[in-house]
């Protein structure tokens, strides 16, 4: 009789080992496939860029620095990186072009223009993908966050070397804020 016991005991542990182990390679995965929905869209942000900025340049060629800015940028993009070097640099593209379309304000022309229109919906349809992926990823790093601090699972995630992954977030509080942007100087 002892001898069952002993056995459904170690039979529990096992399921249990198992399963935990296999939400946490779920987990992990989820975290991957986020980051890999997060980086389509910054490709899809960095392909539409050079289309918008020539566009752009014919009405504001005094703004060459800006565009000098956005490209930079925009190779930082492209390069990679770590997931808080990616956030950095998402949101200063981001700023960034929040000044080109508030330069953009300035031109009645450029904003007729039916190029530069369907340019700016694109991004701003790519913008919003972006949010909804950033979204869909910082909720599968708290659940593999969560799995890897809590106990008992902590036990199973040192053991086989799962650790905590880095949200993709706004890191200053300065970069949480509009730009403002002075047409008078």
């Amino acid at each position: 009789m002892i001898l069952y016991i002993l056995l459904g005991i170690i039979a529990v542990i096992a399921i249990y080992l198992v399963t935990a182990y296999n939400g946490l390679v779920r987990n992990k995965n989820l975290v991957a496939e986020g980051w890999s929905g997060i980086d389509v869209q910054l490709r899809r942000r960095a392909d539409l860029i050079p289309n918008l900025i020539e566009t752009v340049k014919g009405y504001a060629a005094h703004e060459d620095k800006l565009f000098r800015d956005i490209a930079d940028l925009r190779a930082k993009s492209i390069s990679g990186g770590t997931v808080g070097e990616q956030s950095a640099v998402g949101q200063a593209m981001s700023q960034a072009l929040g000044r080109l379309f508030a330069i953009a304000e300035a031109y009645p022309e450029l904003k007729a223009d039916a190029n530069f229109r369907d340019l700016q919906d694109k991004l701003s349809g790519i913008e919003d993908e972006i949010q909804m992926s950033r979204r869909y990823y910082n909720g599968a790093v708290r659940n593999l966050n969560t799995m890897v601090e809590s106990f008992p699972t902590n036990l199973i995630a040192n053991q086989f070397g799962f650790g905590k992954a880095e949200f993709f977030e706004i890191g200053d509080a300065a970069a949480r804020e509009v730009p403002k942007v002075d047409f008078k100087t």
